[in-house]
């Protein structure tokens, strides 16, 4: 039987990282300027609202065309898989 060895190069944590895609989601936590965005496909990104959902009403909506989380333009009536809604 083979153990885990502590001293390998690749922890079991990063295997499970990288393993389940939850890489890109990392970026979604990364604070400052310089912080990463995701394309506009990687989050299906579409410039018309989804079920009464908006950019305008997002939490990452950075007005007048712009979104914390997406790289490019931004429509305000747009949509996309990370909408969060605003704090009120």
């Amino acid at each position: 039987m083979s153990k885990f060895d502590p001293s390998s190069s690749m922890s079991r944590r990063t295997v499970l990282i990288a393993a389940t895609g939850a890489v890109p989601l990392l970026a979604l936590g990364a604070t400052g300027a310089k912080a990463a965005k995701m394309s506009q496909s990687a989050v299906r990104y579409q410039a018309t609202p989804k079920d009464g959902k908006q950019c305008s009403g997002c939490n990452l909506f950075v007005a007048p065309n712009s979104c914390k989380s997406v790289d490019g333009d931004i429509a305000a009536t747009g949509w996309c898989a990370l909408w969060v809604k605003k704090a009120a």
